[in-house]
């Protein structure tokens, strides 16, 4: 079968182009993944750059979507939500709009931290973040099975984090 036809049989998309990212670039983004507060200056600092050419890099990595935003990482036990869940949600069938009503229904769902569309037994995974399992039954109950695609759900729950982490680990991409 020719590239085109496996193209035009699997609805080929493209995959998402790799920003180019040298030296520099790394240094900048493990620096912000581990304190996105740094100000240029102090970027610049750390680097032995003037701020000017840091912004200038900051800003070309947000245009290439290399850095999708800035956040404060939480600690969920303080703001009351003690349980969160690792939900696993098989669909009755897998049409197009099935999947598509799925995700824009539970992605509504401000308890729902993460959505993962998944190869294997089940469609979905969510992460969940609730105060407590009755929290998470009404959740459940009011939400989730209320979309009219799920078919069964299985629900796992964290017992304990060996290891929480955001930053993810980088390299140089650009090739010299």
């Amino acid at each position: 079968m020719s590239q085109r036809m496996l193209e035009e049989a699997f609805d080929y998309v493209e995959p998402e182009e790799v920003a180019e990212l040298d030296e520099i670039d790394i240094k900048i983004l493990r620096l912000l993944q581990e304190n996105c507060r740094l100000t240029n200056k102090e970027i610049g600092e750390k680097l032995h750059k003037t701020s000017s050419p840091i912004n200038d890099r900051i800003h070309r990595m947000q245009e290439q979507g290399v850095i999708k935003k800035y956040a404060a990482v939480l600690n969920h036990r303080k703001i009351n939500l003690g349980l969160i869940a690792f939900t696993h949600v098989q669909l009755k069938d897998h049409s197009e709009h099935s999947l598509t009503l799925f995700e824009s229904e539970i992605i509504k769902s401000p308890e729902v931290l993460e959505c993962y569309h998944m190869s294997g037994e089940y469609d979905f995974i969510l992460r969940v973040a609730v105060v407590n399992l009755p929290a998470y039954h009404h959740w459940l109950m009011t939400k989730l099975f209320r979309i009219l695609s799920v078919g069964s759900v299985q629900s796992t729950f964290v017992m304990k984090e060996a290891k929480t982490q955001t930053p993810y680990p980088i390299r140089v991409t650009k090739n010299k």
